[in-house]
């Protein structure tokens, strides 16, 4: 099992220079609002990810007036333990594992895996179909080096095609060369995703419906529809079809960029139709669908991070929840929250870790 073991924080965020050890399985990071208690697992998360869980704009993570932030953090990982280092500093970020600098920031990602279960996350159901790719992809190239790269060359190529479609709605030159070689490019790489996509579905849902059970008690039938152009014709089809479309609206119309995951409960939409109960039972137990995924694929327990559950979730549900964590057979849990009576009294006899901030 891979453990992290301390952390170290250089003008991360709220923290001009801190530094944190982690002994027991379940840590709870305590202190007021405002003390950086989120800010922390975020710093766990970006020692996984090398980005931020909150925010897509690196400079927002650097402590106000700074250039720049460190993160440092030692994990335990069988007989040797491995120090991952994380700077980014006027533009530039370096990731290191053991002091060596890796060559691509790719070749960390699946090395450690973190889940976040935060209030906001309530837009992975309420909002658009981006919210949902997002997701899907995040997992998928963790357990998938060949899906990541194949999405990468997609998104690239997918921008290269609308430039193409804009120079040629102002200025035609009926030379369409370039575009079936975007469009071999995309229907190639745009096969392997909605392949995986598809798999994945199908391994996660036994997942999900076990958890949103065991969370709920509820009797609703649970579904998740994958929604894919590709369902009905393949790329290369979606993509000749559509071309007068995409000159006229000057963007690429057909392909998995457009992909989307419905969820409902007892066949009505969830998003539209579930108490706030319901959809907070569904949240959770798509993350720990997600968290039994990624620990079936890589073979290895992720950390569960727990930002303010107590303060979303009712009695029931919290309980359903910590019988689930509470097992010796799950992984380090990180977990905030404002008052260590609670956690205390929530956990009974469960040895906790508190650090406050």
């Amino acid at each position: 099992m891979k453990r992290l073991k301390k952390i170290t924080l250089t003008q991360f965020r709220n923290y001009s220079a801190a530094g944190f050890e982690f002994h027991e399985r379940i840590t709870c990071i305590t202190g007021p609002n405002g003390s950086g208690k989120t800010n922390l697992l975020d710093a766990i998360y970006y020692l996984c990810y090398t980005k931020s869980y909150f925010t897509a704009y690196q400079q927002h993570t650097a402590q106000t007036g700074t250039d720049g932030f460190r993160v440092a953090g030692d994990f335990e990982q069988g007989v040797h333990d491995e120090t991952i280092s994380c700077k980014w500093q006027q533009g530039k970020k370096e990731v290191a594992a053991n002091g060596v600098e890796y060559e691509k920031l790719t070749d960390h990602i699946g090395k450690y895996a973190a889940v976040m279960i935060a209030p906001d996350d309530l837009e992975l159901i309420n909002d658009g179909s981006e919210q949902r790719r997002k997701w899907v992809d995040s997992i998928l190239c963790q357990v998938d080096k060949n899906y990541m790269e194949c999405l990468m060359q997609y998104q690239r190529v997918l921008q290269q095609r609308n430039a193409w479609l804009k120079q040629e709605a102002l200025k035609p030159r009926n030379d369409y060369t370039t575009l079936d070689f975007y469009n071999e490019k995309l229907a190639e790489d745009g096969t392997y995703i909605y392949q995986c996509r598809k798999q994945f579905l199908q391994e996660l849902l036994p997942l999900l419906n076990d958890y949103y059970h065991r969370l709920s008690q509820g009797r609703e039938v649970l579904g998740v529809q994958y929604n894919s152009q590709m369902h009905e014709a393949a790329m290369d089809k979606l993509l000749k079809a559509s071309l007068p479309h995409d000159l006229q609206l000057q963007r690429t119309l057909k392909g998995i960029h457009r992909d989307d995951w419905d969820f409902t409960l007892d066949g009505l939409a969830l998003k539209q139709y579930a108490s706030q109960g319901q959809k907070k039972s569904f949240l959770f137990a798509l993350k720990l669908a997600q968290y039994s995924y990624l620990e079936q694929k890589q073979s290895n327990q992720p950390m569960l991070l727990l930002d303010d559950i107590f303060e979303k979730l009712d009695n029931r549900r919290i309980r359903a929840l910590l019988g689930i964590i509470n097992s010796p057979a799950f992984g380090q849990v990180f977990l905030t929250d404002t008052d260590k009576a609670r956690v205390a009294d929530a956990f009974g006899g469960v040895e906790v870790g508190y650090i406050e901030v």
